[in-house]
């Protein structure tokens, strides 16, 4: 049973000469020590995935031979996360996890009250940074769907680019409801349950009364998760889990 996971972009997946890039032929041959003959699991990001076997391996290029390709379907729902980015490394922890629970999308957000601040040079460094934190996170737990971690933005332009129909934010706020409440409403105008779901979540000490009120007044109701005060990365696994469960179930 092979056990090492390597990723090999959709837009280089080819069935019929499979090879690992510069970067991943690396990471199999001198950081999991894989030899010629070896086999091995390679996928796409896009469902696709392969167990292989390694025919040819040098420094900077491995070459396999499918022995048994499969295909993951596409999860029910498609879930978008817009993040306020946290401080330290646990936005790789955030990335890390929605992508085990099935993400589609992440978004960083930079809202008011980020700590971190990142200067608009370095947005796509940061962005090509954390995308590779959901590579890692696919081969480490199997997932073959890759999520996308678009470029960092503001709250604003978040809300205004937002075309799901489904859109919730967690907020401290007395209006705030169950995801079970808002669904129920939504059962109620609609005939099924939603296929895809904007959630945003707000950095330490929450968004900003503005920020809610750009959010409410874009679509967003406004979520409750429980009676404790979590940290932005327990918030943000809590709404993924409890929001794929209700429509990925």
């Amino acid at each position: 049973m092979a056990t090492h996971r390597f990723y090999i972009p959709a837009d280089q997946w080819n069935p019929e000469a499979l090879a690992l890039s510069e970067e991943e032929a690396h990471h199999c041959l001198d950081v999991m020590r894989c030899r010629e003959g070896d086999r091995v699991v390679v996928f796409d990001g896009e469902g696709n995935e392969a167990e292989s076997e390694i025919t040819s391996a040098s420094k900077k290029h491995v070459e396999l031979k499918p022995l048994l390709i499969s295909k993951t379907e596409r999860p029910p729902a498609k879930l978008t996360l817009g993040q306020a980015v946290p401080k330290g490394k646990n936005m790789d922890l955030i990335i890390q996890k929605a992508t085990e629970l099935g993400a589609a999308k992440i978004v960083p957000l930079l809202s008011e009250r980020t700590v971190v601040q990142i200067d608009k040079a370095d947005l796509e460094k940061k962005r090509q940074k954390w995308q590779r934190v959901a590579i890692e996170a696919c081969k480490q737990c199997g997932q073959n769907w890759l999520p996308l971690v678009d470029t960092p933005a503001t709250v604003e332009d978040f809300v205004k680019r937002t075309a799901d129909q489904f859109r919730i934010v967690a907020a401290i706020s007395p209006e705030s409801r169950s995801l079970r409440k808002i669904l129920e409403d939504w059962d109620l105008e609609n005939e099924s349950r939603p296929d895809a779901a904007t959630l945003m979540v707000g950095p330490e000490g929450d968004f900003t009364p503005a920020e809610v009120s750009t959010a409410l007044g874009g679509g967003f109701s406004p979520l409750s998760l429980g009676p404790i005060i979590l940290r932005s990365e327990t918030a943000a696994i809590f709404a993924l889990s409890v929001t794929g469960y209700e429509l990925m179930g």
